[in-house]
């Protein structure tokens, strides 16, 4: 990544996260803290590595992501947005009764792929959408963005058994491990650790990356599949509420809303990135 990519993937970083505060505060709620600890690899996914094109979102040579963590797609919602998907106007009124934003991401948003919020849908859609494609014979490829309340769910690890299985090398999943969750560290909820080791043991292809860092995250993307006929695992280590000192690694920010104040205040933390 060159000096002036990664200050681009930066400064849409920025955007996001700017976008992100606003948007919670004018709806008056949100999964906050799941949405800005997002908000670092969203600019390298629309920038360098997915094969999409805003003005034919429908393209059916398009590579197909999926957020199953639909709960914090208000950051996918801004990334796509600037990237000229739909209107930026759309983002005023998030969550809002006369919005067409709703609170988890909707298939009707152009570039949005599949409608989330249950968690445990993401990866047997993307395991779906694998199959077909390497059925048809297809280039595409599908990335899943999963969560460790997603990795919680049967169904998700009965898809991780079915895609090692098969071999679909052309499906990745990206996980925002930043180890907490609505109610407390995910170590005390369901322990995922070690998650790497895990995944291989089903066939997977894992590693990790830091989710903070756009020159990390290219890199942990730019050689896939990790490796030839295994589908891969990006496990990048985040940080809930990443960017506004008083949400980071505090779950009880996993989910609320925000004060005109304290929305002026985390935009100037923000800012001041």
């Amino acid at each position: 990544m060159t000096d002036s990519e990664l200050s681009e993937c930066k400064a849409l970083a920025k955007k996001i996260r700017k976008h992100v505060l606003r948007m919670v505060c004018a709806g008056k709620s949100g999964h906050i803290g799941s949405m800005l600890s997002t908000a670092d690899i969203y600019p390298v996914l629309y920038k360098k590595i997915l094969k999409v094109d805003p003005k034919n979102p429908k393209w059916s040579e398009r590579d197909r992501f999926l957020l199953s963590k639909g709960h914090g797609g208000a950051a996918l919602l801004a990334c796509l947005a600037e990237e000229g998907f739909f209107p930026m106007d759309w983002l005023d009124r998030y969550y809002c009764d006369d919005g067409k934003l709703s609170g988890h991401i909707s298939h009707h948003i152009p570039g949005v792929e599949f409608s989330t919020g249950s968690l445990g849908h993401g990866l047997p859609v993307a395991c779906g959408m694998a199959m077909a494609a390497k059925r048809d014979g297809a280039d595409y490829r599908i990335f899943l963005m999963s969560s460790d309340g997603d990795l919680n769910e049967g169904s998700t690890w009965e898809a991780i058994m079915l895609a090692g299985q098969h071999h679909w090398d052309n499906l990745t999943m990206l996980v925002d491990y930043n180890r907490l969750q609505a109610l407390g560290n995910s170590e005390d909820i369901i322990d995922l650790e070690k998650l790497g080791p895990k995944l291989e043991m089903f066939g997977w292809k894992a590693i990790e990356a830091d989710g903070h860092d756009p020159a990390a995250v290219e890199a942990a993307l730019s050689k896939l599949p990790l490796e030839k006929g295994k589908p891969s695992a990006v496990i990048f280590r985040t940080v809930k509420g990443k960017g506004v000192s008083f949400m980071e690694n505090d779950y009880k920010w996993h989910y609320g809303g925000l004060t005109e104040e304290l929305r002026d205040k985390a935009l100037a933390e923000v800012e001041a990135l």
